[in-house]
């Protein structure tokens, strides 16, 4: 199944990209989730309308990236959230938070799909997440969820 990935999947690719993947995987996840659109010959201008917005948003080069990078993961990002007396969360942490939270210490303007959350966070803690800002860059935040009072 030929599709035009709309949002960045890690392992396959990012917005504007033209991928072949199975049926299944294609039918069953990428499609329901608006990851893709099926790709069409009418379709590549939605390609570069995409591709265009992602330049937009991308950080222009690598060493650009490496020098967010480091600012990244200098930083402990701090974020508060409700939770219970136990130490559980109410509900659980997203990339967008995680993105308003680093703005908020004074670190770069993240784009919320950048920010990978491996593991859902749903308790109080110290957590790893990473930011992609750059096909070759990778960053780990190190993120300190407590409990607002």
């Amino acid at each position: 199944m030929k599709l035009i990935l709309t949002q960045e999947v890690t392992g396959l690719g990012t917005p504007g990209d033209v991928v072949e993947v199975k049926d299944g995987y294609g039918r069953n996840y990428l499609l329901p989730r608006g990851l893709a659109t099926p790709w069409t010959k009418g379709g590549e201008k939605q390609v570069e309308s995409i591709r265009r917005a992602r330049a937009k948003r991308e950080i222009k080069s690598i060493e650009d990236a490496r020098q967010v990078k480091g600012i990244l993961e200098a930083k402990t990002v701090t974020l508060r959230v409700r939770a219970g007396s136990s130490g559980r969360l109410f509900g659980s942490v997203t990339p967008a938070d995680v993105a308003e939270a680093v703005a908020a210490v004074g670190g770069p303007k993240l784009d919320r799909r950048k920010v990978e959350v491996r593991n859902a966070i749903k308790s109080t803690g110290d957590y790893t997440v990473s930011v992609r800002l750059h096909p070759d860059v990778e960053a780990r935040v190190k993120l300190q969820v407590v409990a607002a009072s």
